[in-house]
């Protein structure tokens, strides 16, 4: 048997609706879109945000830049006034201190009796030091020779009886003659009798002390170097007392903290001196003058801090491949006067075609000099060229000259040569600013040139090759310039436009 059971149906009760499944993913891509909308927006305010701070941080940094630029220069400026201060504080010490050679001098005086001798004076000029003595008798004779600065020899600075033509002339190599040997082995020498006996000894041949019999030789020490030695002669046999050797030798020791003393407080004045100039220089040369005012305070600054007899500037022209004289301090006319240099000839045209400092120690005899009767009427003895670089090209050069021989010490030498670049930078600035000037007075020229040209072309009718020809032709039958004639086209056609104006 089979049994069915059916439901029975519900009254009243309604069926579910159905969902629009096209209307929904419609409404899901709309919503999608108007979020990538919203996204890209944001994204585009976020971009221009990034790039509205970059720019102010690149801003910020370019400050930042300049204000350490600054900084550094202050800390510069800082650090060059405390060194100049120290230095000034030194010469100010040494200064109190310059008593100390008197009190020397004073005491040496009255040590040397028991020899009949006394030294008068000491004098410091340049990188020379003289020492004068004088003895009671003809039988004494004191001698001072003093090492010369960078070279292996001594030169006689100084004499009892006073040779002009041989002070500072006469020269001894290390190990020549009894007083080289001195200087050499840095010990005294003691000969009671027949000094030229000695096989050391040197015969001069025009000094009456060659004939001397007793010899004395005593070498000046300063911080354990030898500065040089004083010689005590007599022209009888002398047997010396240790007491009177051994005050020799405390004199010479003496006189060579004296020496150190004085060479101390020079150098640092010129230290001092070098500090204040290179100072001065820059602010020359940063400054709104001419560049030939700025070039004849350079070699005026420059000769002070050098001690020079002449110091000149050379520009290089370009066109003609030769120097000329822009600046010196030397009022010389013959010098003032003296022909161009081609490049590589004489000293200083070799100095800029080889782009390094050269050094003549005599003018007068060295061939490549081509003015050396010039020099000999001046009283030019050394000279240094520095050529002046700029960009690792020669623009001139600066040239130093002194009256007497001067080793130039490579100090000397790189301090001449920050200054002859600094020249060269001004040259160059200069250079750049007339070029300036020229181009913006090209195109106002040429503003006012088309402005005419117009004018007379709508007025006269003309073409713009006629109304040129016809400036040009006025510019040339007036004998005024292109400038001047586009100027008075306009003021008459300014002219003309009052007139129709007023009569309109």
């Amino acid at each position: 048997m089979i049994r069915i059971n059916l439901l029975p149906e519900l009254k009243g009760r309604k069926a579910k609706p159905q969902y629009d499944v096209r209307a929904q993913a419609l409404l899901g891509v709309g919503l999608v879109l108007i979020t990538l909308a919203g996204c890209w927006w944001y994204s585009a305010s976020l971009d221009e945000e990034i790039s509205a701070q970059q720019a102010k941080k690149s801003d910020l940094e370019k400050q930042v830049v300049q204000l350490k630029e600054q900084v550094k220069q202050v800390s510069d400026f800082e650090s060059r006034k405390k060194v100049l201060e120290d230095k000034n504080h030194i010469i100010d010490e040494l200064e109190k201190s310059r008593v100390g050679p008197v009190r020397v001098l004073d005491h040496v005086s009255q040590s040397l009796e028991p020899l009949k001798v006394w030294l008068v004076r000491v004098a410091v000029t340049g990188k020379e030091i003289d020492l004068e003595g004088r003895a009671a008798t003809n039988d004494d004779v004191v001698e001072f020779v003093n090492m010369s600065d960078g070279q292996d020899e001594l030169i006689l600075r100084a004499s009892k009886n006073p040779h002009p033509k041989l002070i500072g002339r006469i020269t001894i190599g290390l190990g020549e003659g009894i007083t080289g040997w001195v200087a050499q082995e840095r010990t005294r020498v003691v000969i009671p009798s027949n000094a030229s006996d000695d096989s050391r000894f040197k015969f001069f041949h025009n000094l009456p002390e060659d004939r001397h019999q007793a010899f004395v030789s005593v070498p000046i020490m300063a911080k354990k170097e030898v500065v040089g030695v004083i010689n005590v002669q007599h022209k009888r046999p002398k047997r010396y007392r240790p007491d009177e050797i051994a005050l020799l030798s405390t004199i010479a020791n003496q006189v060579g903290g004296a020496i150190e003393n004085a060479r101390l407080y020079d150098q640092m004045k010129r230290k001092a001196l070098q500090v204040e100039t290179l100072s001065l220089v820059s602010e020359t040369v940063a400054s709104n003058r001419l560049i030939e005012d700025v070039l004849q305070l350079l070699v005026t600054m420059t000769a002070q801090m050098m001690s020079s007899k002449i110091c000149s500037i050379m520009l290089l022209d370009e066109t003609s491949g030769e120097l000329r004289i822009e600046a010196t301090q030397s009022l010389s006319e013959q010098y003032r006067r003296k022909p161009n240099l081609k490049v590589g000839q004489s000293i200083s045209g070799r100095a800029v075609k080889d782009r390094r400092p050269i050094i003549v120690a005599d003018v007068t005899k060295e061939q490549d000099y081509m003015y050396p009767d010039m020099a000999k009427k001046e009283g030019l003895c050394s000279m240094v060229s520095v050529p002046m670089m700029v960009r690792e090209k020669a623009v001139g050069v600066i040239n130093s000259y002194t009256s007497v021989p001067h080793v130039f010490t490579s100090e000397e030498v790189k301090l001449l040569q920050a200054i002859a670049n600094q020249a060269a930078i001004a040259i160059e600035h200069t250079t750049l600013i007339e070029k300036s000037f020229e181009m913006q007075e090209a195109l106002a020229v040429r503003k006012l040139m088309e402005r005419a040209k117009g004018y007379l072309m709508r007025s006269k009718k003309l073409t713009e090759e006629e109304a040129f020809k016809l400036i040009q032709r006025q510019s040339m039958d007036l004998r005024k310039s292109m400038r001047e004639i586009a100027e008075a086209v306009l003021l008459a056609g300014e002219i003309d436009g009052r007139v129709d104006r007023q009569r309109g």
